[in-house]
């Protein structure tokens, strides 16, 4: 008996391991049923978690990409005195273009419109940029033109957002009236109206971003537009606006001194990106939850192993088995079920995420057709009016490295109870009722 216990003590963690895997994928119905139920439920629990954070992290990357390639710019600098000098713009272009990671500086003038046509009056959003900005790189990767073209080469040309040119009835090559705004020298506010020619019509992808677009060139625009009643500032696009824009807002301010103000995307369009942030987490802490109630159950699945396996316990104290290594043993049990849970659920939400559009897609064409049966309209899930008409797919490893730890980590805490129920029980005790 001293031999055994002796040999037993001098044993490795490697049989330990070895009966809880064989306690976790053994023959027969004694315990491990209840370990392969848990270990499926925290890998069904794993699935939503990550197509919904492949999902929210896709939209909310898409929608910015958008805005701060198309709207706002990576950087923005606003003078704090208007540019009478004829050589400041060029000094603060100059300036900007000059720091590091920069790519392009632009200079625009934003103001509001009214388009005149024959269907009657829709108000507008006039951005006055140099025609090169949309040609930009970044510009044009996430500009879609839907008819003619985004060049513009004359100063009476006009670019249309998809909404604004079928609520105005305009089409490409037709004339188009706009209505703005100028003061008077006594003070008197009077209205303008300009001929353009449209020039072609263009979509970002994303229904708030171009719903109201009457884009023009910044030579029309300096004409049309009034100092007192539109802004003028200049657009700056950097090489990694979202790692480098706030060193780059950083060193265009040092470099201009009092002279403007550098605001970063992040600033610009705050109040938007942290209702994207909030509503993000707010869905993955939801998901969290189904998470942990999963892992919690394999406390459950460990206890009743621990039922089931007190002859196994008996034999094992008999021959010299400390508390500690019976204890082990379960606890071992606890984190090969969530291991057999997690990796396979992760693999698989990740799957699902990374070919979220394909599965839309597909799911399209079924209630498609179904609906054509009912004599009812095609379905669109993705509907540009309200969400961009393909999801990025953006896989955040870190996060899913952490919900993947944290997991593991949830359930063999939740098994330390009924380890330790195990670790205590008395031989003589348990080999009495067998």
């Amino acid at each position: 008996m001293f031999l055994r216990t002796a040999c037993f003590r001098r044993i490795k963690i490697s049989p330990q391991i070895f009966i809880a895997f064989r306690y976790l994928i053994g023959r027969g119905n004694k315990g491990n049923r209840y370990l392969l139920g848990a270990a499926l439920g925290i890998a069904l629990s794993m699935v939503p978690i990550m197509v919904t954070m492949i999902v929210a992290d896709g939209m909310i990357r898409g929608i910015t990409d958008r805005f701060i390639e198309l709207g706002t710019g990576h950087l923005q600098i606003w003078p704090r005195q208007p540019l009478w000098d004829a050589s400041a713009p060029d000094a603060f272009m100059d300036t900007a273009s000059a720091a590091d990671g920069v790519t392009g500086v632009w200079r625009e003038i934003d103001g509001i419109g009214i388009i005149l046509s024959t269907a009657g009056k829709t108000g507008a959003s006039i951005r006055a940029v140099d025609p090169s900005f949309w040609q930009d790189e970044g510009s044009r990767r996430y500009l879609e033109v839907t008819d003619g073209s985004a060049l513009l080469e004359a100063d009476n040309e006009i670019l249309l957002g998809g909404d604004l040119a079928r609520e105005t009835g305009a089409v490409v090559g037709g004339p188009l009236r706009l209505m703005t705004l100028r003061v008077a020298a006594d003070g008197r506010t009077v209205p303008r109206t300009t001929l353009f020619t449209v020039k072609g019509i263009v979509s970002s992808g994303y229904h708030e971003l171009d719903a109201l677009w009457c884009i023009i060139s910044y030579d029309a625009g300096s004409r049309i537009l009034s100092g007192e009643i539109s802004h003028d500032f200049f657009v700056v696009k950097v090489d990694e606006p979202y790692d480098r824009a706030d060193v780059a807002a950083l060193e265009i301010a040092s470099a201009l001194g009092g002279a403007a103000a550098v605001y970063t995307w992040r600033e610009l369009q705050s109040s938007q990106y942290s209702s994207y942030e909030s509503t993000r987490q707010m869905l993955i802490l939801i998901m969290a939850l189904i998470v942990l109630v999963a892992a919690v159950n394999v406390s459950s699945a460990v206890s009743m192993l621990v039922i089931e396996r007190q002859r196994d316990i008996a034999v094992l104290k008999s021959i010299g088995a400390s508390a500690a290594e019976t204890r082990r043993i379960f606890l071992l049990c606890g984190l090969m079920t969530a291991l057999a849970g997690v990796i396979p659920g992760l693999a698989l939400g990740l799957a699902l995420g990374c070919n979220i559009n394909d599965m839309i897609r597909a799911l399209e064409t079924v209630l498609s057709f179904v609906s054509a049966l009912m004599r009812g309209a095609p379905v669109k899930i993705l509907d540009p009016g309200f969400y961009l008409q393909e999801i990025p797919v953006i896989v955040d490893w870190k996060a899913v490295a952490l919900i993947g730890c944290l997991t593991v980590l949830c359930s063999v805490v939740s098994s330390l109870f009924c380890a330790g129920r195990a670790g205590k029980s008395r031989p003589l005790d348990l080999l009495r009722k067998f």
